[in-house]
């Protein structure tokens, strides 16, 4: 008698636009979620992935394949998987309000056996490891501003603003990239008009790039950026 297929939704993420652009980071995560499933008997029935930071208490918001991920695991019954916990987030309070979506998830590095308990100490240990990190980096340029070093360019004030414009430009395309598949869902299942659209993203909880309620308007913005 054939063993039960568990079935498993896999989330794959990378956080930065060049990584999401060249694959870099993606096909070792897919890889070794394929080998864990392989391993223990799960079947991958879908797989959701995103070009996101995890940073920020509105993380969840701003990265709308996780909360697709989520929603389809609700309805499959199942786990969503990821390759690393730093996958999900390094902050423990992310992590705690992911617990709190009563999905459960497996982290392939960690193996079968990694509890939500264990979940949150590695989140902890990961969140204390990047906030030394921070420390350290904020005493060795204090200590170079003590010994007279000048820090910044005040000279540069035209570039750093045109850089922060393309900056964000590169995250809405990557936020539009991430929404329109599941636009390009909703549309195929009949739905068409922008405003119906985004009173079915509102319906999902899919947020908008800053967390809000969509809009028409914002509906069009995201497929006239798409073409």
């Amino acid at each position: 008698m054939n063993a039960p297929i568990r079935p498993l939704v896999a989330y794959i993420r990378v956080s930065t636009d060049r990584q999401g652009r060249s694959g870099l980071g993606m096909e070792a995560q897919r890889a070794a979620i394929e080998q864990f499933a392989a391993a223990h008997g799960y079947q991958l029935v879908d797989t959701f992935e995103e070009v996101e930071t995890a940073k920020g208490a509105d993380a969840l918001d701003r990265r709308p394949m996780l909360a697709a991920a989520l929603a389809a695991a609700r309805k499959l019954k199942c786990a969503v998987i990821v390759a690393k916990l730093d996958r999900l987030s390094r902050d423990v309070a992310f992590i705690a309000g992911l617990m709190a979506q009563r999905v459960p998830f497996i982290v392939a590095e960690l193996g079968v056996d990694a509890d939500p308990f264990m979940l949150h100490v590695y989140a902890a240990l990961a969140e204390k490891e990047r906030a030394l990190i921070a420390a350290r980096t904020k005493a060795a340029l204090q200590a170079k501003k003590a010994a007279g070093a000048q820090l910044g360019n005040p000279t540069n004030l035209a570039r750093a603003a045109q850089a922060g414009a393309a900056t964000n430009a590169r995250e809405a395309d990557a936020f539009a990239a991430n929404v329109l598949p599941i636009i390009a869902s909703i549309q195929a299942a009949g739905t068409t008009s922008h405003r119906a659209i985004a009173e079915t993203l509102n319906a999902r909880a899919v947020g908008t790039a800053r967390g809000g309620a969509w809009s028409a308007v914002q509906v069009g913005r995201i497929l006239a950026r798409a073409a």
